[in-house]
């Protein structure tokens, strides 16, 4: 594995190039990428995480699920814990989305350490992104079931990293 450095760049890059063409739904279609980015550092700022596999994986973190990626791409580019961890924390996008959510929720607590704490900071980006630039249409009642059902997942993982799960009920504080 190249050094910390070349492989989160590497992450950056393989994840930039993937999501090129992927914008949020807010009104200003901010560009997609910036929600990978924003859960790594997350790790780094405020969970203390200092893995570069993790974050390496956070960075990754949506591209089996919203792209062309494949699980053997990544393993192949990254190696299985990285690969791993990314499988872990994706859902199966064949399956209806009140199915994928269920799962979320139910399989949380069962996931590594690692994913874990991806899952908090995923969560807890999803949530500034609601406050800052919401979805632009999503209604009060969309935005405040995602925060329950975000602090439902959350929930089952909070001790993996603790100072992460405080900054999320932070943001959860603020439920519209």
């Amino acid at each position: 594995m190249p050094n910390d450095n070349a492989l989160l760049l590497k992450a950056a890059s393989l994840a930039a190039y993937k999501h090129r063409k992927h914008f949020r739904k807010d009104v200003d279609r901010t560009p997609y990428i910036l929600h990978p980015l924003a859960v790594a550092r997350a790790l780094v700022e405020e969970g203390g995480v200092d893995d570069a596999e993790l974050l390496a994986a956070a960075l990754l973190h949506d591209t089996l699920e919203d792209t062309d990626t494949t699980a053997s791409e990544l393993e192949t580019a990254f190696g299985p814990r990285i690969a791993k961890l990314v499988a872990e924390v994706s859902d199966d996008k064949a399956l209806p989305k009140a199915e994928r959510k269920r799962l979320q929720v139910e399989r949380a607590g069962r996931a590594s350490p690692a994913a874990q704490q991806l899952k908090i900071a995923d969560k807890l980006c999803n949530l500034r992104d609601i406050v800052a630039i919401p979805p632009a249409d999503w209604s009060v009642e969309r935005k405040r079931a995602y925060f329950d059902w975000a602090k439902e997942v959350v929930d089952r993982v909070r001790g993996a990293n603790a100072a992460l799960a405080a900054r999320f009920d932070e943001i959860y504080a603020h439920r519209p």
